[in-house]
């Protein structure tokens, strides 16, 4: 028997037939998924003092439990002297059982520990049923050892799915745990 994570059964016994009869699929490959997580943070600093590009790589990856990747600059900008292939960035895409297992620790241990939490904005959506989120301190995960941290920074979560519209999407997301603000 192998492991399968607890948002993920919980997806496919109860979600999946809620989302279904909610919007009168008649397929269940009709109904809106999660495909992927993607974790980012852009590091401008990273111009002047390259060490911090190697935190940000350390952090990601123990949040995640995935390697984190740097992001290059395209092309040169002289008034924030960058030039082409410079790295000022870092990205992580999870998929499958890491991604269900980051989205329930996000959902269970992160986001209570925000300051003055009280639901998250509910227009970071693009209009495609993709949902964006950002964060601004990285030590609200638990992972991350605060003595360790040599500067606090954010960081921005997209959540990639299938879904054609944003009220799919977001009812995908809160059927998921995702806790938005009432209006």
């Amino acid at each position: 028997m192998s492991y399968v994570p607890r948002l993920k059964e919980e997806y496919n016994s109860k979600i999946l037939p809620a989302l279904k009869e909610e919007f009168s699929y008649e397929n269940t490959m009709e109904v809106p998924r999660l495909k992927k997580i993607v974790l980012s943070r852009g590091v401008g600093a990273a111009i002047a003092d390259k060490k911090l590009i190697d935190h940000s790589i350390e952090e990601f990856t123990t949040i995640t439990g995935q390697k984190a990747v740097q992001t290059i600059s395209k092309k040169d900008v002289a008034s924030f002297k960058l030039r082409k292939g410079m790295p000022i960035g870092v990205k992580v895409t999870l998929r499958g059982y890491r991604m269900f297992e980051f989205l329930d620790r996000l959902i269970t241990s992160a986001l209570p520990r925000v300051r003055d939490f009280n639901g998250i904005k509910p227009d970071g959506f693009d209009g495609r049923g993709n949902y964006n989120l950002g964060i601004t301190e990285q030590i609200i995960f638990p992972e991350i050892n605060i003595d360790k941290v040599n500067r606090i920074s954010g960081m921005d979560i997209s959540f990639v799915t299938s879904a054609k519209t944003d009220k799919e999407a977001k009812s995908l997301l809160t059927e998921m745990g995702l806790p938005f603000k009432k209006k």
